[in-house]
């Protein structure tokens, strides 16, 4: 379930953080569809036909890394990322919420940082060429600014507010006889 589906009434920025999400994941899920099929031609090429060419393995590594760098903040805001939630749920309401806005300027600190380090490492690496397709590496590299600038847009958008705990974080703290729309539900708990 997706996290902005809670009965409110959207507002412009849940509006805009959803259609961003659907738009990176889209453009992600589109670069790993296209990377599979590189990797299936790369595979024809070398055990069908004697040998694939040097791009391929280089194309299909760059391609990776773009629709990872896509999917980040998308991943992040719907909470499907790999992370701890014990605290805010075990802290009173007012530690709880201290610590989401904690958390929030974390990651927005961290994802400017990350945006502005790869871009000048993305600007430095122009002058050498990458061996098998034999672009500028700023190229391939590009992907770690874009998606780290798309990841604080992401953060902006959602604010200092709880993230989107998996279903499974949920279930733990449930009776053994508890069953219903709420064993599932992947609502912020507030």
């Amino acid at each position: 379930m997706n996290p902005l589906s809670s009965p409110h009434v959207p507002t412009f920025r849940d509006s805009a953080l959803l259609w961003c999400g659907r738009l990176t994941l889209g453009a992600a899920a589109a670069i790993l569809a296209s990377t599979v099929l590189i990797m299936l031609y790369g595979v024809v090429m070398r055990y069908v036909l004697g040998g694939a060419p040097i791009w391929v393995d280089e194309l299909t590594r760059y391609l990776i890394i773009a629709s990872v760098m896509l999917a980040l903040g998308a991943v992040w805001v719907e909470g499907a990322h790999m992370r701890v939630a014990l605290l805010e749920r075990r802290l009173p309401p007012r530690l709880a919420s201290l610590l989401v806005y904690y958390q929030w300027w974390l990651t927005l600190v961290l994802m400017l940082g990350a945006t502005w380090m790869t871009w000048h490492y993305a600007m430095s690496a122009s002058m050498f060429r990458t061996m098998g397709m034999g672009i500028s590496r700023s190229i391939p590299m590009l992907s770690m600014p874009v998606g780290f600038a798309l990841m604080t847009l992401q953060v902006v958008l959602h604010g200092p507010r709880p993230l989107a705990t998996q279903a499974l974080d949920n279930a733990d703290d449930e009776t053994p006889g508890e069953s219903g729309p709420s064993s599932t539900s992947s609502e912020p708990r507030t």
